[in-house]
């Protein structure tokens, strides 16, 4: 791969990191919301206000076409909607670094399928590895929560829709793709955050947490990943997607003092070293041409 054409994957990666990490920032602070207005009514905060600050910077409606395809967009939308919300009510009785490994299920499934080259699955072998390490399957099994364990996996099809549909919605809608899929999630969760929270939701003292989880959680790595999502292969994103969990057990540690075992900690380098391994790999940027999955 030459350096001109490894200067935009290398981009694509660095926005997939950074995308990464402000996610789990601010899924560690949609904790603190928890008691206040429960997991629904952070999940309505943080696509609310996510919907709410994408519309005004972007004005989509100044871009509508009829040749688009909606939908794929109403898909990529209740995918984000759907995620999210079940990914906040696993966050009620299992560890955030526990979550994440149970989400990835859906992303780890894409790059299973979308594999061809041995050396795939060498990097998703690593990454299978440390997902064991990283879930306390030995001697705390039955400590995990079950509805959350189920919470957990549910998430996890919702991110591998979100991982497709992305794709395609990115190549249709272009930039205005982040904002009305938001858009579109917080119609869905919207209600539920209402219905669980009521006039809490409108407490001034929650406004700061809830910007913070709005744009740490949402508005930021969504408009990250979608630049990533059309920049890379679909299999080589999803197999990136694996630094997640290790991200998440590092920020539980760190903000919610959800602390790790050395042979978790043994997992979160074995998933680096794939998810580096997986980056240096990619031979070329996607283009309009390839298919979804790779």
């Amino acid at each position: 791969m030459s350096s001109r054409s490894a200067a935009p994957v290398a981009l694509a990666v660095l926005m997939l990191l950074v995308s990464m990490v402000s996610y789990q920032c601010g899924a560690s602070l949609a904790k603190h919301l928890f008691p206040q207005v429960g997991a629904q009514g952070a999940t309505a905060y943080r696509l609310g206000l996510s919907a709410l600050v994408m519309l005004l910077w972007r004005r989509p409606w100044r871009r509508a076409g009829s040749g688009r395809d909606w939908r794929a967009l109403w898909g990529y939308g209740l995918a984000i909607g759907a995620m999210n919300l079940v990914f906040y009510m696993s966050l009620r009785t299992i560890p955030l670094g526990i979550a994440v490994a149970l989400e990835f299920t859906g992303p780890l499934a894409l790059a299973l399928f979308g594999s061809r080259r041995p050396l795939d699955f060498v990097w998703i072998a690593l990454v299978i590895a440390g997902l064991v390490l990283l879930l306390p399957l030995h001697t705390q099994v039955g400590a995990l929560d079950p509805g959350g364990v189920m919470y957990a996996l549910a998430a996890g099809v919702g991110w591998a829709l979100y991982i497709v549909l992305g794709k395609k919605v990115g190549a249709t809608h272009g930039g205005d793709a982040v904002t009305l899929g938001i858009s579109i999630g917080a119609l869905l969760v919207i209600p539920f955050g209402a219905a669980h929270a009521g006039v809490a939701l409108l407490s001034p003292s929650l406004l700061p947490y809830a910007l913070g989880v709005a744009l740490l959680s949402s508005a930021l790595p969504y408009s990250l990943e979608m630049v990533a999502l059309t920049r890379l292969p679909a299999r080589t994103f999803s197999t990136l997607l694996s630094l997640e969990p290790a991200i998440a057990a590092m920020a539980g540690a760190a903000l919610l003092g959800q602390q790790l075992s050395l042979m978790q900690w043994a997992a979160i380098v074995a998933i680096i070293v794939a998810a580096a391994g997986t980056a240096a790999s990619v031979q070329r940027p996607v283009t309009a041409s390839e298919p979804l999955v790779n």
